[in-house]
């Protein structure tokens, strides 16, 4: 439709179909359910039947019949013949399930998030979705924060380049296309910094390190098109996000010309009252929508108070048309004016979800995400053995996370895996963790049980781990570590002697140390998604040499969290000297267990002639990889750069690029970088982004800790 037809529309549309536009309601406020009684929550948001004939858009309603017939009935009533938008939460899948975003992160490979975006995107247009409520770039550094799960990690740049993958993989070069949606970048902004990594909770971080760390992957996800941005839930500087004039009209608008469609989080407009920042739904709505916030979702206050704000001309008509005029243009986007059911097929859908192709995918995605974290040897398994497996996750059917809302069984459980492989496999322990939000902290304790049946076995798996429930939204928790049956386990098989191979199964980086001695190799397997079994599988045969680097630190105690590899510096620096009143723990080191950017493979690489020169304005660092072995090798090389004296305090290191190099048994490779004037710049003490000439620590190596390093001065 041209913009023409647009402004005309908007013109010949009454307020009140404006601020239902200006609404998103769960598809059974509109009768999909014939059994199910609205007179209550109808009543209790003051919806009306006339209402529900515009209201602009729903969320979470899955399948292609079931979203053309509601996209019928609705088109039949609306007058303007104006579509409805079906968006939903399809974070790393819809029915063919990735390993969550933490754990693809830690590929280092985009193209992984490509994929997953791109195929959550073929498989969900074709059930009646038109866009989805991802990618999330928060920052994280809080494990505590049961949302990191949904993450690219704690880097800066990393978060960019994975964000950046992902609009692309669920929008392609223009959401029309068939097979894509519209992607929404959330949650805006600094929704990683809850204090205490609890959830919903108030942000406090400086303007500097805001703008530093925490907004660029949102930019980013502009620049690659994204067409809506979300709100988050935090308070920040004393103003929930949904209000915040500053975050949604002077950053996001003014600054970065954001042209594209704005939406609350589920119920977030009403959570102003509750913050106490708003009186009353009249003035939540009020200020919601001057703050820049298009779509309220889930509660009804731009509904019920906007027409009345606006004849009491305490609100602008003219902020409501333009957050009208975001809408329609995004349905426009999408082709839905010419097409309101867009890709909608049942035949489609029997033909994409969980396709050959797409699992390959995932599959390619999972052995990739695994970080092999400690190896004595023991790994890649031999052929012929007899294994032990026991643990919460040995015959687990859906190692799928929180946010797979529509997953359904993996293709096979981890035993079903190595049996398919050869392997003589006895299973025990092997009952499924339950929720803590049923108040199911631990497994029965059958330890002795799994001891006895394993007397004849070669090698022992633990398959150990949280439940997938307690990952995600509303999952935060204080403890880290495994429950106490799960490391008596891992400590019980380990007194017997046998090599144990512990597999942790997570949302998030736990406390792992208290096992690590009882183990004699430690997999991190994340959730890994629909073809979870089989990427393991493919890493601990050696089938695939694992490549996986963390894209968050681990802990060695949740004492020390937040911790993270670009910390800022600080006048008492500690490194290791025998000195008290120096920046350190009495009982604890300051480094993480394992840092950003660690993981083992089955191969020996070594870094050797590593050499820095200065090319006019810029710095090009070279550096050798070799690979000591008889195995093929996917390496990360990680390029860190420190600034050593600026007009404020910087970080001790940044990551500023990587390559992956997949080098052949005893071959070696000459890897380079570039570095720019533009990579080096910052915000100083005034917030200018700005490049200042000095000496800079150049660092290349395998991980954040383990690096070569020269200094160079740049002018």
């Amino acid at each position: 439709m041209e913009n023409s037809k647009i402004e005309r529309l908007l013109q010949n549309m009454t307020i009140e179909e404006k601020l239902a536009q200006m609404t998103q309601l769960s598809a059974l406020f509109l009768g999909t359910e014939q059994n199910v009684d609205l007179t209550g929550p109808l009543t209790e948001l003051n919806i009306t039947e006339d209402n529900l004939t515009n209201i602009g858009s729903t969320l979470n309603y899955f399948g292609a019949e079931k979203t053309m017939e509601l996209q019928k009935r609705y088109m039949e009533k609306n007058r303007h013949q104006i579509p409805l938008l079906f968006m939903a939460d399809v974070i790393y899948g819809y029915k063919t399930i990735f390993p969550i975003p933490l754990a693809m992160s830690c590929s280092f490979n985009p193209e992984n998030y490509e994929n997953a975006a791109s195929v959550a995107a073929a498989e969900s247009s074709a059930s009646g979705i038109h866009l989805t409520f991802a990618p999330m770039s928060d920052l994280v550094r809080d494990p505590r924060w049961g949302r990191v799960m949904e993450s690219p990690g704690e880097d800066t740049y990393l978060n960019c380049i994975m964000t950046k993958a992902a609009v692309h993989g669920f929008q392609g070069d223009n959401p029309k296309e068939k097979g894509k949606i519209a992607s929404c970048v959330k949650h805006f902004a600094g929704y990683g910094a809850a204090e205490g990594g609890r959830d919903y909770n108030w942000v406090d971080i400086s303007e500097n390190t805001f703008r530093q760390f925490y907004l660029p992957s949102y930019k980013v996800a502009l620049d690659a098109g994204a067409r809506m941005v979300m709100t988050s839930f935090n308070v920040m500087d004393g103003i929930p996000s949904s209000a915040n004039k500053k975050l949604f009209r002077d950053i996001l608008r003014d600054e970065w010309g954001f042209d594209g469609c704005t939406i609350s989080d589920y119920a977030a407009v009403h959570e102003t009252i509750i913050n106490g920042i708003a009186e009353d739904g009249s003035d939540a709505a009020r200020q919601c929508i001057e703050a820049g916030v298009d779509i309220e979702m889930m509660s009804a206050h731009y509904i019920n108070h906007g027409k009345k704000l606006v004849e009491e001309g305490r609100l602008s008509m003219e902020l409501i048309d333009q957050a009208v005029r975001n809408i329609l243009n995004l349905k426009n986007a999408l082709g839905l004016f010419e097409n309101p059911f867009k890709d909608a097929d049942p035949k489609a859908e029997k033909k994409l979800h969980l396709c050959k192709e797409h699992r390959e995918k995932a599959r390619q995605a999972a052995r990739q995400s695994i970080v092999l974290l400690k190896n004595d040897g023991i790994l890649p398994l031999k052929e012929g053995i007899k294994i032990g497996i026991a643990g919460p996750f040995a015959d687990s059917e859906n190692t799928a996370g929180g946010w797979a809302i529509t997953a359904e069984k993996n293709t096979c459980t981890l035993t079903d895996a190595l049996k398919s492989h050869g392997f003589s496999v006895i299973t025990v322990m092997a009952e499924p963790l339950g929720s803590m939000e049923d108040q199911m902290f631990d497994v029965k304790d059958q330890t002795d049980q799994a001891v006895e049946s394993f007397a004849d076995c070669d090698i022992l798996i633990a398959a150990v781990g949280e439940c997938p429930s307690d990952t995600g939204e509303a999952s935060s928790k204080a403890y880290l570590r495994l429950s106490p049956n799960q490391e008596k386990l891992i400590q019980k098989l380990s007194g017997t002697g046998k090599p144990v191979i512990t597999i942790v199964f997570s949302g998030r980086p736990m406390e792992i140390k208290p096992i690590l001695s009882s183990s004699n190799a430690l997999v991190q397997g994340w959730f890994l998604g629909t073809e979870s079994a089989n990427g393991l599988v493919d890493v601990l045969t050696g089938d695939y040499n694992p490549s996986g680097r963390l894209a968050m630190s681990f802990p060695h105690t949740a004492g020390q969290i937040p911790v993270y590899y670009n910390n800022y510096r600080t006048g008492r620096p500690y490194y290791g000297q025998k000195e008290r009143y120096v920046s350190k723990y009495l009982d604890c080191p300051n480094e993480a267990l394992f840092p950003f950017g660690y993981g083992l493979s089955y191969s020996k690489i070594s870094y050797s002639d590593f050499s820095v020169i200065k090319e006019q304005d810029r710095i090009k660092a070279e550096i050798i990889v070799y690979n000591d072995s008889e195995r093929e090798s996917l390496e990360t090389v990680q390029l860190y750069v420190g600034d050593c004296t600026a007009s404020i305090v910087r970080p001790v290191k940044e990551l500023k690029g990587f390559q992956q190099v997949m080098l052949q048994p005893k071959q070696n490779q000459k890897v380079s970088f570039t570095i720019t004037k533009d990579m080096l710049r910052f915000y100083n003490r005034n917030l200018e982004f700005v490049f200042e000439p000095g000496e800079f620590e150049i660092m290349i190596g395998r991980n954040s800790q383990d690096v070569e390093s020269k200094r160079i001065y740049l002018d």
